[in-house]
């Protein structure tokens, strides 16, 4: 019978060994020695175990879901717990080192706090205190945000593209969080404060639904599905508007910030004159903290032109300085200006020009890296491969997102001024704010002209754009 070429050490490798033969049929391939006879097959009669491999998951095999009313139930709950402990622990812990209430006391004030931090109004001695607190407002909104998420993921919509599911997600917290702010209201009501159950309710169904959809919108990835819908125009429009917005509210903040800085030595004064020890200053503190979100909206509409109001027969503008005889004693009034800022004052008019144009020549280069030639036609969307050049985006589509960006900031900044608006009791101090219209119409204006006219400067003086040959 033939045998392979004997191994270095001279025995066969045909032997009977098993191991023998696989290692001599390694040494043949290793040693590329050319093989001209018929091999016998070779079989491998060495014994081991058998072990037993866990049994894989279908790929169809899908993972077990919440049901919809358990998931948002113990979502929204928690959310809700999550943005009333901190007003309770603030306010229970000045009440408490004050002497003024114990546990009670504190869960009770932190209560009417957090309905006030959804715009329920809370009717007192001195009236109706209607002034939400916007970063409390936002903080409600974040959890309310990650509750839609958590519940989209619990019953498996996440990534489904479902507008529907989404839809259903922030329904169902919606309703129950409408439900937990219809308790809170009947609870706080009746002692010493005055609120309705019913409005309680419905403001709190309304903040549960708009904020929860964002973040299912967001889980199921249908706003993806929503955007490919939506006009080319409209949809950069939209985009713009609110970049547009955000910028004009980041610059408020800027300057609000600056403001307060500047007259910190007042702001300390305002805040030792309250005579109440460490804890109650630090809770007037941090009470000015909540509204610092309203004081960046009202700083915006300052420097858009329509200013503010700091009660009855009272305007704060660059060209105008009224205010009554009664003032809330805020460290964050200590910002207020001395007076018109008269030949400055256009400086600061130029910011929101500024911040609106950079919008818009954020709108051209967006175009310009998002469109591309595929056979002869513009295509909306980036390539997978990266290696189509940009194209220059046309004028018609460039100028007229940028004009329907003007309504959609000044709907943007309209909404949060009105959200920052509202009383501090009854007579001089019941119009605090700017006044929406105003604010929006305003906005609507500069945000349509000026982002049109960055996007054209964009566009205009663009950098050449090579093309692959």
């Amino acid at each position: 019978m033939p045998t392979t070429p004997d191994r270095p050490t001279g025995r066969s490798a045909g032997s009977g060994d098993p191991s023998e033969a696989a290692e001599a049929e390694f040494d043949l391939v290793r040693d590329t020695v050319p093989v001209l006879t018929e091999q016998p097959t070779v079989r491998v009669t060495d014994n081991r175990e058998t072990v037993k491999l866990p049994r894989q998951r279908q790929a169809g095999a899908s993972r077990s879901r919440a049901p919809l009313p358990v998931a948002a139930a113990f979502a929204t709950i928690w959310a809700a717990f999550l943005s009333y402990v901190p007003v309770a622990a603030v306010i229970g812990l000045a009440r408490t080192l004050e002497g003024q209430g114990g546990l009670g006391g504190a869960m009770h004030a932190g209560l009417a706090g957090w309905l006030l931090g959804h715009g329920v109004p809370i009717g007192t001695s001195i009236g109706s205190l209607g002034l939400a607190p916007l970063l409390l407002t936002l903080l409600a909104g974040w959890r309310l945000n990650r509750a839609g998420l958590h519940v989209t993921r619990a019953i498996g919509a996440r990534r489904s593209g479902s507008t529907r599911a989404a839809l259903l997600v922030a329904l169902t917290i919606g309703f129950i969080y409408g439900v937990i702010g219809l308790l809170a209201a009947l609870t706080v009501d009746g002692r010493g404060t005055d609120v309705s159950p019913t409005r309680a309710g419905i403001h709190f169904f309304l903040a549960g639904l708009v904020f929860s959809l964002i973040g299912s919108l967001r889980s199921t990835e249908a706003l993806v599905v929503i955007a490919r819908r939506i006009p080319q125009p409209l949809r950069h429009g939209l985009r713009t508007g609110v970049v547009a917005a955000m910028f004009i509210l980041a610059a408020g903040a800027v300057f609000a910030g600056l403001s307060v800085a500047v007259g910190g030595k007042q702001a300390a004064e305002m805040i030792a004159a309250y005579r109440t020890g460490a804890a109650g200053q630090a809770g007037i503190t941090l009470v000015s903290l909540a509204y610092g979100a309203n004081a960046a909206v009202w700083a915006a509409a300052y420097l858009l032109g329509p200013g503010f109001s700091l009660g009855a027969d009272s305007a704060v503008r660059l060209t105008e300085l009224t205010v009554g005889p009664v003032l809330p004693t805020l460290p964050l009034l200590a910002g207020l200006p001395a007076g018109p800022m008269g030949a400055s004052g256009a400086l600061l008019l130029a910011v929101p020009v500024l911040a609106a144009m950079a919008a818009g020549w954020l709108l051209t280069r967006r175009l310009m890296t998002i469109h591309h030639v595929v056979d002869g036609h513009l295509v909306d969307g980036r390539h997978p491969n990266g290696d189509l050049p940009p194209v220059e985006p046309p004028w018609p589509l460039v100028l007229s997102s940028a004009v329907i960006a003007g309504p959609i900031a000044g709907l943007v900044l309209g909404v949060v001024s009105w959200l920052s608006s509202g009383p501090l009791g009854d007579g001089q101090l019941a119009d605090i704010g700017p006044v929406p219209w105003q604010v929006a119409l305003v906005a609507a204006a500069v945000v349509g002209v000026c982002a049109s006219i960055g996007a054209a400067a964009g566009r205009a003086f663009r950098a050449p754009v090579h093309h692959n040959k």
